[in-house]
């Protein structure tokens, strides 16, 4: 089964990465779904839920202020700013 290698990184931490099924992020052109074998794209995130699928385990949700998204040979990098996970506090951070 193939698999996309995630990265979901903020300027000050790397917040999640690992393998997953599915990314979903909202860009400035729209809710963008990606899968494995994705053709690559370069696009800028806006303010809104990142939901990723892992492959194993529960689906994973931030929220971000915004950012840019990359997708190439099935590797997905999400540079987000102000990142929030639901259970994050602000003595975590």
């Amino acid at each position: 089964m193939a698999e996309l290698h995630v990265e979901l990184v903020a300027a000050d931490r790397t917040v999640w990465s690992g393998e997953a099924s599915l990314v979903v992020a909202r860009t400035t052109e729209g809710e963008l779904g990606v899968m494995p074998g994705h053709t690559p794209v370069l696009g800028a995130l806006v303010q809104g839920e990142v939901r990723v699928h892992p492959v194993s385990g529960s689906p994973v949700t931030v929220t971000t202020g915004g950012g840019f998204l990359s997708v190439e040979h099935d590797r997905v990098v999400l540079v987000l700013d102000d990142v929030t996970m639901p259970d994050e506090t602000t003595a975590s951070r």
